[in-house]
């Protein structure tokens, strides 16, 4: 048996030849997410390809493997996802997993920003005297925005030359907290040329909307091996609308 799901939570269990027959032909890419730690990606892939969320989710540590499949009007795309940690002490293992990746997702959170240094040189003064004992207590908070252009800059660099990047704004269910404005992290995507979308994990919001662009943004130019079959299969033909969720 192969999960169909529809919408963005309703799934429903059809036969296994139905993912066979859905299409014609098979691509299968690797993709990976990447961002800092606490942005959401784990709570992404999770709901793409479970359908699931929680309130608390671990931290993953290293890296963690799943699949999933999209069926496309004429293709299928079976996408081998590579759900990466975003503590500092793994980044320099961040390589080994977008290697040879056709695409990458970089998220961030609407809700996390670090104000700048004031400029004038006694509040600056003031402020890492502040920050040096803040620092004593907690950890420094990171600007997963900032953070993010930075896996931007480091995938067009040293990914693959054809990479399909995607820059997702996550937690959008929490509105009322925002700190990075839609507007411009979409103008920062147009002038990367990256394509940008705001997403919920929480809500299900543009999450499978979010992988099936990717999906029609890849090159299909040499069939794949079909998946084997107890994968699920997301089919964005025909979905039905969405289930009203709470949002924080």
């Amino acid at each position: 048996l192969s999960v169909q799901k529809w919408g963005k939570g309703a799934v429903c269990v059809l036969p296994a030849v139905t993912m066979a027959a859905a299409s014609s032909r098979v691509f299968q890419f690797k993709l990976v997410l990447l961002g800092d730690s606490a942005v959401g990606k784990s709570s992404l892939v999770l709901r793409f390809v479970r359908g699931q969320f929680f309130e608390y989710q671990e931290s993953t540590i290293g890296a963690a493997f799943l699949t999933q499949t999209v069926a496309l009007n004429d293709t299928t795309v079976k996408f081998e996802i590579w759900d990466t940690a975003g503590q500092e002490r793994y980044h320099s293992l961040a390589p080994m997993y977008y290697r040879g990746a056709a695409a990458a997702i970089v998220v961030y959170d609407i809700t996390n920003r670090v104000r700048p240094t004031p400029c004038c040189p006694f509040l600056a003064h003031a402020h890492q005297t502040r920050s040096s004992h803040a620092r004593r207590e907690r950890p420094t908070p990171q600007d997963t925005f900032q953070r993010a252009k930075q896996w931007v800059k480091e995938l067009q660099r040293q990914g693959n030359p054809n990479i399909v990047i995607a820059l997702a704004g996550n937690k959008s269910d929490l509105n009322s907290k925002r700190k990075v404005e839609p507007e411009e992290a979409e103008s920062y995507a147009n002038d990367n040329g990256i394509f940008f979308m705001e997403t919920s994990a929480k809500t299900a919001t543009n999450v499978n909307e979010l992988f099936v662009a990717i999906a029609r943004k890849l090159p299909k130019n040499t069939p794949q091996p079909r998946p084997g079959g107890g994968q699920s299969l997301v089919n964005v033909q025909s979905q039905a609308p969405a289930e009203k969720k709470g949002c924080c």
